[in-house]
């Protein structure tokens, strides 16, 4: 990689998932550094040693993106270590499935805190450092569930139909000198499944993601996009299995 294309990257709920080959992927591609944030700490510890074993730099932090302090300082920290922020990767999401009428309201609000409001509070610590900047690149890690709506997903497609929404008023709102992508996964190997306590809905999640692709698949869509020339801004990604329908 050109050290001229070499960036400074925000991940957010990096220890597991499409965060962690997020992190994985950048950093082995040389990128200047990536910080990476989420609430398990150990698991963090982890991705650091394996990311600084294979010769890639990465600090880890503690983070809950539902605390808006907490994600400005996420952001801020970094840009007082690094000298600037280039991409913040916003990938933290909960996905604990039910029907309405299950009314389970405490995991309904729990995915508009983590799924929207953490959305909105990387924004809103980042896009001031971009601006200063006079760059950047916001990437939103959506669903396809941002575009279609499945029984017992109700809550959680309306919180990814919300993250894509709100994106895409970033972007047309943003000076083009910042770039914004949505990437929208589908079926994709990771422990949000495990999160759903409503054993119909569990049971029909696990008949779904018998086919599934790897974190890795959508780690290489956010590479492709930010490893695109300035002037080029790739909007929107879909990214799902060839046999999912």
């Amino acid at each position: 990689m050109n050290t001229v294309t070499r960036k400074v990257i925000l991940v957010t709920g990096a220890s597991s998932g499409i965060g962690e080959a997020t992190a994985l992927r950048l950093a082995a591609d040389g990128h200047h550094h990536v910080v990476a944030g989420a609430r398990r700490e150990d698991r963090l510890a982890e991705l650091a040693a394996k990311i600084r074993a294979d010769g890639g730099s990465i600090d880890v932090r503690r983070l809950d993106v539902t605390d808006r302090a907490d994600v400005a300082e996420f952001a801020g920290r970094a840009q007082r270590e690094h000298g600037r922020v280039d991409v913040f990767v916003n990938n933290a999401g909960v996905m604990p499935l039910s029907r309405l009428d299950s009314l389970l309201v405490d995991e309904w609000d729990r995915m508009i805190d983590v799924n929207i409001r953490g959305l909105l509070n990387g924004i809103a610590a980042t896009l001031p450092i971009f601006r200063q900047q006079g760059s950047g690149h916001f990437v939103t890690i959506a669903s396809t569930g941002a575009h279609e709506v499945v029984p017992t997903a109700a809550v959680y497609c309306g919180t990814k139909y919300a993250a894509r929404a709100i994106t895409e008023g970033l972007r047309l709102e943003a000076d083009p000198s910042i770039r914004v992508t949505t990437v929208s996964p589908g079926v994709v190997e990771s422990e949000l499944a495990s999160t759903i306590t409503e054993p119909g809905a569990k049971e029909a999640m696990r008949a779904y993601r018998a086919e599934a692709i790897p974190p890795s698949a959508i780690a290489d869509a956010i590479a492709f996009a930010l490893d695109q020339p300035p002037e080029v801004d790739v909007n929107e990604l879909i990214v799902r299995p060839a046999r999912q329908r």
